[in-house]
């Protein structure tokens, strides 16, 4: 075995290949391909869900998962990027893989990747998607649940032939890899559709070109609005396609206004799967109120209370300040925010500026981060575009460190205030960890 704990395993995987990051499914295709015929991983034998979108995919899966382990099925969940451990990306039965487990899957990929005195470069997330896969296909599953990571047509998840292709949102995101318009990213997002295969369309503002693709490679695209549709009611919330109606369901547990649209989209995938794994009302019922995701509008109630929002794109954050606009009713809040050097911080900041009273900004720990200085600098425009120091006093303060962010915003905050931590997966990860 080349390395005995998964630490070691996952510093090499980091240096191993040139690019973090390197869009194409051939070289991972190739190892998958070794991997099978070599025994090792005999491939699939369920049905499969991929899921690919801008925002509410940990959601849409989190929710799907609860409900499928709530019927008494077998399930096999990887996602992606992890925040405190990377066990969490991929889980059997709604538990974290453990270190052996994964190491053993990371050593059937590296002894796969050696073929003919060549040895296949894989990055880190390739590994990682491997890994998950022979795990998977060694666990005698009853349905595969797979989170694209970035876009979806060369995608390393997209090697697996989805029976539904979930797509919950379209928005700029990654544009350097996945272009410069919706209707380029949606290109991307389709490339997880199968020929005569299901797909289901979760945000009504998805281009049309998706139902154009599905329509073209005869794969039934269930559209939401016009297939299903979902009203909210006191109390509960309503779900119908066709003939077919759930009602007086619970409000999801995830917190945020726009989980009920990702809950509409899931329960038409598990329509589309209804003959294969018949899922009963009371175990949607029980999914619903169980599940889980950390980082997404998570709230630490108590007499100060902390949110924590993996938001980090222009619609994430229109998404957070509805739901925090909700939320905090007139209740002062201060935000902790740090953001990768590739994001479009102007409007990632732009939802919040009205609602934020105090801004505590600090470097995230990675190279990836956008400099203080530069978004010191955006926060200024967008303050002084919207106003916002002529209709109340608003303090900007920079910190060497996340932490110390967190720590001067618990000591200006008062009894009642809010305390909003959002902006990138790294930034909810180093505050969050004090708490896990």
């Amino acid at each position: 075995m080349r390395f005995a704990s998964l630490n070691e395993w996952l510093q090499w995987q980091e240096t191993l290949h040139p690019e973090e990051i390197e869009l194409g499914l051939e070289r991972v295709a190739n190892v998958w391909q070794a991997m099978q015929s070599s025994a090792h991983s005999p491939g699939f034998n369920c049905p499969v869900v991929s899921v690919a979108g801008t925002n509410g995919k940990g959601s849409s899966i989190a929710m799907l998962e609860a409900i499928y382990l709530a019927a008494g099925y077998r399930v096999g969940t990887y996602t992606s990027p992890h925040l405190y451990s990377y066990n969490e990306r991929i889980r059997l039965n709604g538990e974290y893989a453990t270190d052996d487990v994964i190491v053993d899957a990371f050593q059937v990929i590296d002894d796969a990747r050696k073929q003919d005195d060549h040895e296949t470069s894989l990055t880190y997330f390739e590994f990682g998607t491997l890994a998950a896969l022979h795990i998977f296909a060694s666990a005698q599953l009853d349905v595969a649940l797979l989170e694209v990571g970035l876009g979806g047509r060369l995608d390393a998840v997209n090697i697996i032939d989805a029976d539904v292709a979930l797509i919950t949102s379209i928005d700029l995101d990654h544009q350097a890899w996945l272009g410069n318009t919706r209707e380029d990213i949606a290109r991307e997002k389709a490339g997880i559709l199968r020929a005569n295969k299901n797909c289901v369309i979760s945000d009504p503002k998805t281009p049309r070109l998706i139902e154009k693709q599905a329509t073209a490679m005869n794969c039934k695209c269930y559209m939401v609005g016009r297939d299903y549709s979902y009203q909210p009611e006191q109390g509960h919330w309503r779900w119908q396609a066709g003939d077919k109606i759930r009602a007086a369901l619970p409000q999801p547990a995830l917190n945020g206004q726009q989980q009920l649209q990702n809950a509409a989209g899931l329960l038409m995938v598990v329509e589309t799967l209804q003959s294969n794994l018949p899922v009963t009302q009371q175990a949607i019922r029980d999914g619903l109120i169980s599940a889980s995701l950390p980082g997404r509008f998570e709230i630490w109630p108590g007499n100060i209370t902390t949110i924590l929002d993996v938001a980090h794109n222009p619609a994430a954050a229109i998404a957070l300040a509805e739901s925090l606009k909700s939320y905090a009713g007139s209740r002062r809040v201060l935000c902790v925010f740090s953001i990768l050097a590739d994001k479009d911080v102007a409007n990632v900041i732009k939802p919040l500026v009205p609602l934020v009273s105090h801004w505590s900004l600090a470097p995230v720990s990675t190279g990836r981060g956008m400099p203080i200085g530069q978004i010191k600098q955006e926060l200024s425009t967008q303050l002084h575009a919207q106003k916002v120091n002529i209709m109340q006093p608003v303090q900007v303060e920079s910190h060497a460190t996340i932490q110390q962010a967190f720590a001067a915003a618990n000591v200006h905050a008062k009894a009642g205030d809010i305390i909003l931590v959002y902006g990138s997966f790294y930034i909810v990860a180093e505050v969050g960890a004090e708490h896990v």
